[in-house]
């Protein structure tokens, strides 16, 4: 599990603080929802926290099994769902399933086949992803990120283009798949997003009232 010290970190954009003067600590194992409303930096927090934004001031320490853990290493720790990320349209199902686990292997080594019945989309198995809907999309993309053997999970605002159904589905695959494993979730307060969370961060805490340069 990977535990995360974020110290006095910054991200702006131009002149405008998206969040300043943000400090918070993750354990490993822990379970954690960043918070806010649409255009609140909840988002571009998560990014930032998963390496794949830059930040522009402070500092960010991630240790993994008691060993730091430098930032180029982080890709093969973290798997990450958002309605932002996109799926490789001009393949199958089963192809982008396949080509998902040549990257980062599924937990207790499920085959593209097992990963297919679990995200319950069998029967389209062999259809173009640019044919799916945006909710069969959004299960693949968290059946992908759930099921992956990593032992940080990120997913910001999970249950999006997702119908009742769905949701619990989604609840119930989380909860199957958190054990030893760090877990960080967006949400705009929908509580069926962050069910499983037992530690909160508001983003709106860190926004200045007024930009500084």
């Amino acid at each position: 599990m990977i535990s995360i010290q974020i110290n006095s970190v910054g991200k702006k954009f131009g002149p405008e603080w998206v969040f300043r003067n943000l400090f918070f600590d993750i354990e490993a194992g822990d379970k954690v929802v960043i918070l806010g409303g649409n255009g609140s930096g909840k988002s571009t927090l998560l990014q930032v926290i998963s390496g794949f934004a830059g930040y522009y001031e402070g500092s960010i320490e991630y240790t993994y099994n008691g060993k730091q853990v430098e930032e180029d290493e982080l890709k093969s720790l973290i798997s990450f769902a958002s309605p932002y990320l996109q799926l490789i349209e001009d393949f199958t199902l089963t192809e982008m399933v396949e080509h998902s686990a040549m990257f980062k292997p599924f937990k207790s080594k499920l085959s593209s086949k097992e990963v297919i019945e679990i995200i319950q989309l069998g029967h389209a198995k062999n259809k173009f992803i640019k044919q799916f809907s945006s909710g069969m999309k959004q299960r693949l993309k968290l059946g992908l990120a759930i099921l992956a053997d990593t032992p940080m999970l990120l997913l910001d605002e999970p249950v999006s283009n997702l119908d009742k159904e769905a949701i619990t589905w989604y609840k119930d695959l989380l909860t199957k798949n958190s054990e030893d494993r760090t877990v960080i979730v967006c949400s705009n307060k929908i509580d069926d997003e962050y069910f499983l969370c037992t530690k909160q961060l508001d983003v709106t805490n860190f926004k200045p009232q007024k930009s500084t340069v």
